[in-house]
């Protein structure tokens, strides 16, 4: 049975006890700061679990885009190594909103899995939470899996929680024996020795979401009691095909079939460079999904997770005796052999290998010189590598701090990474300083203290509408000839995306106020500047006029609107992988940060210059429009990381 066949049952499996069949989401969680990736199938369901979104469906079945290779859910290192380890899997899962609990879960995986996949029953385990008395009842009593074949484990194995925060609950897990000669395993402590030593394997989680946890620990009743499962498709493909490691299944063969092609040798499982192999073809996987999904190669966040894995990968052609692009056909294979499934690799090839071939170019300018003076460290000796040393590695030939881990262990030296840190830390207070000192900003010095409140009423921005309205003041503040006002209406625009603050005036009647910064204080929008004129500064009722000053906000927008006609016409020319990383819009200019391979040519910069002046001739209507964050996204908005 294929890798592709065993996917499609599960998902037809599902279908027909009334579960809807969604989509995978993107490898990059929609609106949610405590994840870096996706790693599990509820990621999508987050918010229905938590009751804060509502579903046409109360049951559903996916094949999920996983990455686990930083955060809670790390696999990085044992990747290669293990027969069972990866940085990008398929999750394969159903989900419960309020539906079905624990009888129908259990049953479900059982008939699965001995029903239609053919598992030989007598091979299973299941564990269950040391406190959940109903799940193992029902173990034996619904599937008549013998009392001894289940084992009561702690938090640490049977509570799930997709991250520190958020929805979670005890679970049950499904274990398949893979020993020849077997016998039932009854001593807990046994059972998890030939767990952890991959003799008895692990395939189905069934998580019982029944909490919600805050930032405290402390866990509250979800709205309704759910279900959420896990079962690794790699994994479950391994037992099904018979062939003991997820390497081996006949979804990595195109992938170390290409290594063997790049590097002159077949893919030998037995031979000591084969971890190589496996880690190369594990990472092509990570490398194209994750670039196929928007992330890309940087210093910080999710870019800086991707570049440990690009290098890491290309450390290890390194080892197979590569010095030239390697993974980039790997890459490619991945392409071939997944496209049919996730079109999206297809319709980004060009992006995807580009962006490969030139990380692997960036990386081989240095690796030379960074494995030289890796191994002149060791060979001074000490069993340690400083940290001011390993910082060198990194900020000079590009070392992540982890692949230097990865070296200094096969080496049997440790890594200083306390000072490692301490000396990245260093660097950063530097970009810092040197950022605040390039900034030319009027100050108000500590803005959240000595207000006068006036009038108790909230704030109502009304810049989209009106740039000059008569309004009140609702509270002002007078320190070092700085006046500061919030204003019951405030046509003033905050800077927020990239965009500056406006510039105006405010008019009372003998004095005017010349408005140089904007500022949120306490979640109010607050304008300060200098006085002309004899402020009253006694408590009364203070009408005030408000006036954006015309031609900057208008400047200001004409830039803004020229933004999204560069982001277009990037894309257009550059590919889709071109988004938005940062921007500066101001009246007398803009900046638009976005990542690419390389430079732009002539061409390409004509192309872009004849695109955006194209869309500036059209003359195109402006319209501000609010809605729901799901209906702009189906109505065609892009979707960039972080937005709500």
């Amino acid at each position: 049975m294929t890798t592709a066949e065993i996917r499609e049952q599960f998902l037809k499996f599902f279908e027909e006890q009334g579960h809807s069949r969604r989509q995978s989401s993107s490898l990059v969680p929609e609106d949610d700061p405590t994840l870096l990736f996706t790693n599990a199938g509820m990621v999508q369901f987050k918010r229905v679990f938590l009751g804060q979104e509502e579903v046409s469906f109360r049951r559903a079945v996916t094949s999920q885009k996983c990455v686990r290779a930083g955060g809670k859910h790390n696999d990085l290192e044992e990747v290669g190594r293990t027969t069972r380890h990866l940085t990008f899997f398929e999750m394969l899962g159903n989900f419960s909103f309020g539906d079905y609990f624990k009888k129908d879960a259990i049953r479900f995986a059982w008939d699965l899995l001995t029903g239609v996949y053919g598992l030989d029953p007598e091979r299973f385990y299941a564990t269950v939470h040391h406190t959940d008395d109903q799940a193992a009842e029902l173990w034996t009593t619904e599937v008549g899996l013998p009392a001894e074949r289940v084992h009561r484990l702690g938090d640490k194995d049977n509570f799930w929680q997709m991250a520190d925060t958020g929805p979670c609950g005890p679970c049950s897990e499904l274990h398949y024996d893979l020993r020849e000669d077997r016998t039932s395993v009854t001593d807990t402590e046994e059972f998890v020795e030939l767990n952890d030593s991959g003799k008895i394997s692990e395939l189905w989680n069934l998580v019982f979401m029944q909490y919600d946890r805050a930032e405290d620990g402390s866990l509250t009743e979800l709205p309704a009691a759910s279900v959420d499962t896990g079962l690794g498709l790699e994994r479950l493909a391994s037992v099904l095909q018979d062939v003991g490691s997820v390497y081996h299944t006949d979804l990595f063969r195109p992938m170390l079939d290409r290594v063997g092609e790049l590097v002159g040798r077949a893919y030998d499982a037995e031979a000591d460079d084969a971890v190589s192999y496996r880690v190369l073809a594990d990472h092509s996987r990570a490398v194209a999904f994750l670039l196929c999904d928007g992330v890309f190669p940087g210093n910080e966040g999710r870019g800086y997770v991707l570049r440990r894995i690009l290098r890491r990968a290309m450390r290890h052609a390194w080892l197979l005796g590569q010095r030239e692009p390697t993974l980039t056909g790997v890459v490619a294979a991945v392409i071939d052999s997944m496209g049919d499934t996730f079109p999206d690799l297809i319709h980004r090839r060009d992006h995807l290998l580009k962006t490969t071939q030139a990380e692997e170019e960036r990386f081989l300018l240095t690796i030379e010189g960074g494995m030289t003076r890796f191994n002149e460290l060791i060979s001074e000796g000490g069993g340690t590598i400083a940290g001011d040393d390993a910082f060198k590695l990194y900020d000079t030939f590009g070392f992540p701090i982890d692949l230097t881990e990865i070296m200094a262990k096969e080496r049997e030296y440790g890594v200083d990474k306390v000072g490692f840190e301490e000396e990245l830390a260093k660097q950063r207070a530097r970009s810092r300083a040197d950022r605040e000192e390039a900034k030319e900003v009027f100050r108000a010095g500590d803005i959240t203290d000595g207000w006068m409140q006036i009038v108790d009423q909230e704030q109502t921005f009304v810049g989209y509408q009106q740039i000059h309205i008569r309004t009140e003041v609702l509270a002002y503040r007078v320190k070092d000839d700085v006046v500061g006002l919030i204003l019951r209406e405030s046509p003033f625009y905050l800077e927020s995306g990239g965009q500056v603050s406006d510039v105006g005036v405010v008019s009372g009647d003998v004095w005017k106020l010349d408005v140089q910064e904007v500022a949120d204080v306490m979640g109010q929008t607050a304008v300060f500047g200098s006085i002309e004129g004899v402020f009253p500064d006694g408590g009364e009722k203070l009408s005030v006029e408000a006036q954006v000053t015309d031609h900057v906000r208008r400047d200001t927008v004409r830039n803004h609107t020229a933004t999204h006609l560069l982001h277009s016409a990037l894309r257009e020319v550059l590919g889709d992988h071109v988004v938005q990383r940062g921007s500066l819009v101001a009246p007398d200019r803009l900046r638009f940060d976005f990542a690419h391979t390389g430079p732009l040519g002539t061409d390409e910069l004509e192309q872009v210059e004849l695109i955006v002046n194209e869309g500036i001739w059209a003359n195109h209507p402006v319209e501000i429009d609010h809605r729901l964050y799901a209906t702009a996204v189906e109505d065609g908005a892009m979707s960039l990381f972080g937005e709500k």
